[in-house]
């Protein structure tokens, strides 16, 4: 019996804006409340890219990983308190053996990425001859590359999610994956499809693709600014919610980035918290939100059910 010992080599190429934004999802919005394991994506990849080539496990190797997004610049990075957790993902990519780009974010938000993300894959596809390139991506701007990556023979896996959400003004959002981007793709996956196919429900492959995040208590937020107020937590739907302050104002919007060092999913109706009151697009809302005194957690079933 002759064993097949050909390589089926795999490049991954991710839309760093677009990742941040399904993993947010699926922690903050998804009943899933975790995050997407790279480690756990990465395998999964393999094991799609081995069932579709129709090749084993062993013999499907990714070669390159690269990771592309816009980034702010560190002093207005410092002052939204993103600094530690740009580190801690770095840190994961670094570890994982993931090339990151960055860009700097514009006033007008990301700019470049998808065109500097397309020249380096189609550029490192004609020179290291990847078998299978992975667009972890959404955005119909990678089409032309598609069909670029098609022409040189290199097979397409595009992984692709659709998903509701709520941003930070509180509007109802959508990401949808380009259907054209879907249709050039030689193997088109939608993320959200796999994860809730009931089929696919007890696939370890599946359930690796999420980490359960420690944690940590949350410590109250220092501050000698006069400014720092305090309230109640009234309402939590998905990635925002709303406090009530204690001086009887309107209650105010709180959306998950603004949250310190916690998780949303961590917070219950009841809660109490400190913040400082800033305002968006929609008008006044409650920003750099940290708990102060948690409610207990045999009250927490009962005050939900009250609200």
């Amino acid at each position: 019996m002759i064993t097949n010992t050909n390589l089926t080599k795999i490049g991954i190429f991710y839309d760093g804006n677009f990742f941040f934004h399904v993993s947010n999802y699926y922690l903050y919005d998804h009943s899933r409340q975790s995050r997407i394991s790279i480690t756990g994506l990465h395998q999964f990849i393999i094991h799609e890219v081995a069932a579709r080539e129709e090749q084993p496990v062993k013999n499907c190797k990714i070669v390159d990983m690269h990771y592309f997004r816009g980034r702010l610049p560190a002093y207005d990075a410092q002052a939204r308190d993103l600094l530690l957790k740009e580190r801690i993902f770095d840190d994961i990519l670094m570890k994982e053996g993931v090339i990151t780009h960055y860009l700097p974010m514009s006033p007008e938000g990301e700019k470049g990425i998808d065109v500097w993300l397309a020249l380096e894959a189609f550029e490192l596809a004609i020179f290291k001859k990847y078998d299978v390139i992975v667009l972890i991506a959404s955005d119909g701007d990678y089409l032309p590359l598609t069909r670029k990556l098609n022409t040189i023979g290199a097979r397409v896996m595009v992984l692709g999610c659709d998903f509701d959400y709520v941003d930070q003004y509180g509007n109802q959002r959508m990401t949808k994956t380009s259907q054209a981007l879907l249709d050039n793709a030689t193997y088109p996956i939608l993320l959200n499809e796999v994860i809730d196919d009931p089929g696919r429900h007890d696939d370890q492959i599946v359930r690796d693709l999420f980490v359960k995040e420690k944690y940590r208590p949350q410590d109250s937020v220092k501050s000698d600014s006069e400014d720092l107020r305090t309230g109640t937590v009234v309402s939590i739907q998905g990635g925002y919610g709303f406090i009530r302050p204690d001086a009887g104002e309107d209650d105010l919007f709180f959306h998950y980035g603004d949250l310190m060092d916690m998780e949303i999913n961590r917070l219950s109706v009841g809660d109490r918290v400190s913040f400082l009151e800033s305002s968006n697009k929609k008008g006044p809302c409650a920003v750099r939100v940290a708990v102060t005194s948690a409610l207990p957690r045999a009250d927490r079933g009962q005050v939900r059910a009250q609200d």
